[in-house]
């Protein structure tokens, strides 16, 4: 989850919401701050399932956070060649490529 939070944090500098469907074609000034509010719910409902008591609850939340950041890491892959793709540098590529790894190797191991 270390990777998948890093990344988010990354995208901004990479200004991600250039390449994001939807919000590809907004001016900046309406897209930046969508990209970044949407994360607000996102990171709350991510961390409030960290606090899951029911352990099949948990691993339910678990497994949907490796299918999504193997999905999310496919979908980078994807727009590799977008032309407006800032993710080109080591750094970028190692929290991606970390996220996915890491969601593939607990579904493996689990």
């Amino acid at each position: 989850m270390a990777f998948i939070l890093l990344h988010e944090l990354d995208a901004i500098r990479c200004h991600e919401w250039r390449i994001f469907p939807g919000l590809a074609g907004m001016k900046e000034e309406l897209a930046r701050p969508i990209f970044i509010w949407v994360h607000l719910p996102l990171f709350y409902f991510l961390i409030l399932g960290l606090g899951l008591e029911d352990g099949f609850a948990f691993s339910r939340m678990v497994k949907g956070l490796n299918i999504i950041f193997i999905v999310h890491t496919g979908l980078h892959i994807l727009f590799l060649r977008h032309p407006n793709n800032e993710f080109k540098d080591w750094m970028s590529w190692s929290f991606i490529l970390g996220a996915g790894s890491c969601g593939i190797l607990d579904l493996i191991f689990k």
